[in-house]
């Protein structure tokens, strides 16, 4: 997923780019504000959205998530906001769906060879055995007292709320701002607020799942998060034919289609519900969606694309 815009600039647009939560993030700030002003909201956001990889990621050993994991079963482990609010979502997800997501799918990645630190590229194993009958619900969330207890040793992957909820606070930070507009992506989970550069809503373009260099559709964009899952992402080192988006009831990478793409009004939930409808069958996945509020676009594999009825008339080739 890619931004693009008009040529016809009128207002200049500041962008930083850099790796956090094992992809690419960039930031794009539309002002006419001062310098010290677009560096200070950069720096803010670039904060928050380093605050949740420390607490969420499973390839830091010194994560809050790897102590969270690491402690004895059946210890109530207070935990920060952060790590508290992206398993509880994580888990209403996974209730939500009875289980065909389930952020307890880490131990089944890490088997399939998603073991390796986006930056070192080192291995970075569980030191604990999981049991395989773990599920999401061996999570037991205490909101008083925002503790998180494990009764069962477990593993975690919280990457299909962990970026969302990254984009989320750093929108939150920017929209302090009287910024005419802004973008934050990370890594194809996108906020568009306010306008572009011209003045127009944001043009948000789907990327080609197969000539995946051209863009297949685009989206205009205002105020909403577009977040896309797609097969072709991330492949599994031991096996071509997998990748790290994992049905939890059989243990195996979705394959119904190529790309679905989900449009909504948070991040973390467009793209939470973006990767627990990947794990549905076609004709079930955009019905997924609209129940839960969200629009999408669904692209099979013989690259026929099946929208929801909100969307229709708001993609363009």
């Amino acid at each position: 997923m890619t931004l693009s815009h008009s040529s016809r600039e009128k207002v200049p647009a500041t962008l930083k780019t850099w790796m956090a939560l094992g992809t690419l993030i960039q930031i794009q700030i539309v002002s006419l504000e001062s310098s010290d002003i677009i560096n200070q909201a950069m720096q803010q956001a670039v904060g928050v959205i380093h605050a949740v990889e420390q607490a969420c990621s499973r390839f830091d050993r010194d994560s809050e998530l790897t102590r969270l994991i690491e402690s004895p079963v059946g210890t109530q482990v207070p935990v920060s906001p952060i790590l508290f609010q992206s398993v509880h979502f994580a888990c209403e997800v996974a209730k939500w769906t009875n289980g065909v997501f389930d952020p307890t799918i880490a131990a089944t990645m890490e088997q399939m060879g998603f073991v390796h630190h986006y930056l070192t590229g080192e291995a970075v194993w569980s030191k604990k055995s999981a049991d395989e009958e773990a599920t999401f619900r061996d999570i037991e969330l205490d909101e008083t007292n925002q503790t998180i207890c494990l009764h069962r040793p477990l593993h975690m992957d919280l990457g299909a709320v962990a970026k969302g909820l990254a984009v989320d606070l750093a929108v939150t930070e920017l929209a302090n701002y009287s910024f005419p507009g802004f973008v934050v992506d990370a890594g194809g989970d996108v906020y568009a607020a306010g306008t572009s550069v011209d003045g127009e809503p944001w043009k948000v373009d789907i990327r080609h799942p197969v000539h995946r260099e051209t863009t297949i559709r685009s989206l205009l964009v205002q105020d909403s998060a577009v977040c896309t899952s797609g097969s072709y992402e991330r492949k599994s080192p031991t096996d071509s034919n997998s990748h790290h988006i994992v049905n939890a009831h059989d243990k195996r990478s979705a394959d119904s289609f190529l790309s679905l793409t989900a449009i909504g009004p948070y991040t973390m939930m467009t793209d939470a519900f973006s990767t627990a409808a990947f794990l549905y069958p076609p004709q079930q996945a955009l019905h997924l969606l609209e129940e839960v509020g969200l629009e999408g676009m669904m692209i099979a594999q013989d690259l026929q694309i099946k929208v929801t009825s909100g969307l229709e008339g708001n993609i363009y080739e």
